[in-house]
């Protein structure tokens, strides 16, 4: 450590330093330095799929305050799909996110040298702007105040293979499968056939998935496969290039599109192919209005674009010329 503190003094001697330099150079000589040797080095493995998992914490007494619809919120879920969009558009190394209820998972591509592969700042970047977001997203689609800011944790994973990657998402989205069709027995035993809380947990423990759609389509005839796609399978977040009707850019343009697909199916990833491939963004036709996530980015880029058009062309107003 003598050494290099030397060697860095006498390397410099050639420039005359400032002040600010010295007072830097003084700090990384300084008997203090050792303690850096304790930071642990948490850098990822080259050529694997990095997966940041983040989860709500309390999340049921979050949506209890804040009064979300049962079993399914669709605002509060556009809030999750919204703070995950922010979160995509900061980072373009993620391809896919996925999300349900409380929680999204974020894939990296194997080769991304964000952060310089550490997790600790990937996993800490993310969950922050993650949460930052979803406060900042709030009003645009909930109509009640933000009565305090939510809290969520995350976590790491890798995956070393392609199948490795296939399989968390698939344990996920059926996850959403599972949760999502008892919650929705759950709440139409306690909402409209007046059962207790524990009520309601007696009549559906120890039922399967068929016992349940069972009971929907016979005590209230709702077809569960009817509901909307979003509740029963999730939200993927993914890169393409949107093709709108009356759109004039042939080659479409850039967004996140959120897609309530069935990714355990081969079908998907064979018409998603840039998830796994080369990553080049697909192309997204919409045959009916945008979805509202999309339309916002759009607007939003097109402000841009025009704000800076005329910045270009008012070259004065930025030098404060009237």
């Amino acid at each position: 450590m003598r050494f290099i503190c030397f060697f860095n003094q006498f390397n410099h001697l050639l420039v005359k330093p400032t002040g600010r330099e010295l007072n830097r150079r003084k700090m990384a000589c300084s008997r203090y330095e050792y303690v850096k040797t304790y930071e642990q080095d948490d850098t990822i493995l080259p050529n694997v799929w990095i997966v940041i998992r983040i989860d709500g914490k309390k999340f049921h007494k979050f949506s209890k305050t804040h009064n979300f619809e049962k079993p399914n919120d669709e605002n509060a879920l556009n809030v999750m799909n919204a703070a995950a969009t922010a979160v995509m558009q900061e980072f373009p190394d993620v391809v896919l996110a996925f999300g349900q209820s409380d929680e999204y998972s974020f894939v990296f591509r194997k080769e991304t040298a964000a952060f310089k592969r550490r997790s600790a700042k990937l996993l800490t970047y993310v969950t922050s702007l993650f949460s930052t977001s979803y406060v900042m997203q709030w009003t645009k689609w909930m109509s009640v105040p933000l009565a305090y800011a939510p809290c969520f944790d995350g976590r790491v994973v890798l995956y070393p293979s392609n199948e490795n990657l296939r399989d968390y998402l698939s344990w996920r989205q059926a996850d959403v499968h599972v949760n999502n069709l008892y919650n929705t027995a759950f709440w139409k035993l306690v909402l409209e056939s007046g059962f207790s809380n524990q009520k309601a947990e007696e009549r559906l423990r120890d039922t399967l998935s068929a016992d349940k759609n069972e009971l929907l389509f016979q005590e209230f005839g709702l077809n569960y496969n009817n509901l909307p796609a979003m509740y029963r399978k999730g939200t993927i977040l993914l890169r393409k290039r949107v093709i709108s009707s009356g759109d004039n850019d042939e080659k479409g343009r850039k967004a996140i599109v959120p897609l309530h697909e069935d990714l355990i199916s081969s079908h998907f990833w064979k018409s998603h192919t840039e998830i796994l491939g080369k990553y080049v963004p697909g192309t997204y036709k919409a045959s009916e209005a945008l979805p509202r996530l999309v339309d916002l980015q759009l607007s939003t880029k097109q402000e841009q674009k025009q704000e800076k058009q005329e910045e270009q062309e008012n070259p004065e107003n930025l030098a404060g010329i009237s």
